[in-house]
């Protein structure tokens, strides 16, 4: 059994990440003719890249603002530093000081002692935050969502201001949707009731947090220790990927549940009804097939990362062509149908009409009949 010392080591160890690769997310992994590159367009340490199949991450470049992990519709790139589930938890300890209002700080301002840390959350830079939370803060009814940041103009990572300003007004955006009176806002400044009365209790604060850190720390490294030690005893080979990518017995690549979007409907349906016709959103997309151009050859189907898009069994009444089946909902405007469409006849919009996103019933999307290609005897015999 390792010692204390040793456990701390390692989960220092594990903890110099600040982002898990679920490389097989990634459009550009499952197809090199994505044209995705929202996360390597995001990082300012030109730390992240997808190209050829792969997707890398220079973890000793990696500046650890979260950005990449905000704007990957896929969700291939999870921030750990904090995960979802910790920030979370952060915010639901400081509610119960501020009580209805949230506040979220960069670690920029939180380190200038302004602000009671018992009364926010912190993350490494406000880029990490995503709309999720904040949808679902607004369904518990917290009315008042503040992110608070240490004057962006003049940090050095200033450039992922304008991801958080996106995050902020998609979020609003989505709450208005269905009739929510929540807001969420940005601030150069703490609000009153999250300001630091006495900086001196920091110093207690500080004692005592570090015995209560070491000993949960020391918990947490032990459950690492395990894992890391049975993984590597299991001596799993990583498969290739021909056999990651094996296309399924329905003829599509595998497909997974974005949590994020899933966790932002939930919240959504939480607050009401819709109010509005249509969203302008990078959350969710709407699928348009020009089927004068269209050959109905489902590649669209067969990339589809999460599903939105599929086969039907529904048949035209006429027998004429068929059906595809799209789910808005299910839709991250990920662009690999669009990327993959080799007669470029399918477009991901931005605007989704509100009354198919909540939608439990697909759209039916009409395919027409592709016409024979003739053989060469075919053609042959025409001749003659």
């Amino acid at each position: 059994m390792p010692n204390l010392v040793e456990i701390v080591e390692l989960a220092e160890a594990l903890e110099t990440k600040a982002v898990y690769l679920a490389t097989d997310r990634c459009t550009v992994v499952r197809n090199r003719n994505s044209k995705c590159s929202k996360c390597s367009d995001a990082c300012l340490a030109d730390a992240v890249h997808a190209e050829k199949n792969k997707l890398e991450l220079d973890f000793d470049a990696c500046i650890r603002c979260g950005a990449c992990t905000t704007v990957c519709p896929t969700e291939a790139l999870i921030p750990l530093d904090p995960m979802d589930v910790d920030l979370a938890d952060q915010i639901a300890h400081a509610l119960d000081k501020t009580h209805d209002t949230a506040i979220f700080a960069c670690a920029r301002i939180a380190s200038k002692h302004v602000g009671d840390p018992t009364k926010f959350a912190e993350v490494p830079c406000l880029g990490r935050m995503e709309e999720s939370l904040l949808v679902k803060l607004a369904a518990l009814g917290i009315d008042d969502i503040v992110l608070v940041d240490g004057v962006c103009k003049t940090c050095k990572y200033r450039a992922t201001s304008a991801i958080t300003d996106k995050t902020v007004d998609d979020a609003n955006q989505l709450i208005e949707a269905v009739g929510g009176t929540a807001h969420v806002r940005r601030s150069s400044e703490f609000p009153e009731v999250a300001l630091l009365q006495d900086a001196r209790q920091l110093v207690g604060e500080a004692r005592r947090g570090w015995f209560l850190k070491t000993r949960d720390r020391a918990k947490d490294a032990t459950v690492k220790t395990v894992e890391v030690v049975a993984l590597k005893s299991n001596n799993q080979v990583v498969a290739s990927l021909r056999e990651r990518f094996k296309i399924s017995e329905d003829g599509t690549l595998p497909q997974f549940n974005p949590e994020r979007r899933t966790e932002i409907l939930d919240a959504m349906y939480e607050i009401g009804e819709p109010v509005v016709p249509e969203i302008d959103t990078r959350l969710f997309g709407y699928v348009t097939i020009n089927t004068d151009l269209c050959n109905a050859c489902n590649m669209c189907t067969v990339f589809c990362t999460t599903g939105a898009l599929s086969k039907s069994k529904e048949k035209p009444a006429d027998g004429d062509g068929s059906y595809l089946e799209f789910q808005a909902a299910d839709c991250v405007q990920c662009n690999l149908c669009q990327d993959a469409c080799l007669k470029k006849c399918l477009t991901v919009e931005t605007v989704v009409p509100t009354d198919e996103l909540f939608d439990f019933e697909p759209r039916l999307i009409w395919l027409p009949k592709p016409s024979r290609r003739p053989g060469v005897l075919g053609s042959t015999r025409n001749k003659k």
